[in-house]
């Protein structure tokens, strides 16, 4: 069996369970992406997945697929997901090694 491209936390599994829980309809899972976007040039994107595209990859755990888009693949090899609960914010975080730098804000990356 082939390593993930992705590794996803139990925490961040909770979260995603949740948030399929809430949406009121089936769902396939639901979906990771990058988008250029922010100054450092790439940003990370999760949404609903409604269905599974031929070419996407799937990291299925706990029941539940975690979709990653054809475009991103490259990008994301090796990263973990992980969910993070503070005191002034919450969200999902990534740590990728495939980034080479972050902008201030922490909203973009760049390989």
């Amino acid at each position: 069996m082939a390593t993930p491209v992705i590794s996803i936390s139990d925490n961040a599994m909770s979260r995603i369970h949740a948030l399929l829980d809430k949406r009121g309809k089936p769902s396939a899972g639901v979906k990771i992406g990058v988008r250029t976007r922010g100054c450092s040039g790439l940003a990370y994107t999760i949404e609903y997945a409604d269905e599974v595209n031929k070419f996407d990859e799937v990291v299925e755990k706990d029941g539940v697929k975690v979709l990653i888009d054809p475009k991103a693949i490259m990008f994301l090899i090796g990263t973990e997901m992980d969910y993070v609960e503070e005191k002034l914010k919450s969200g999902f975080v990534f740590r990728n090694p495939n980034e080479k730098g972050r902008c201030g804000c922490g909203e973009s990356f760049h390989v």
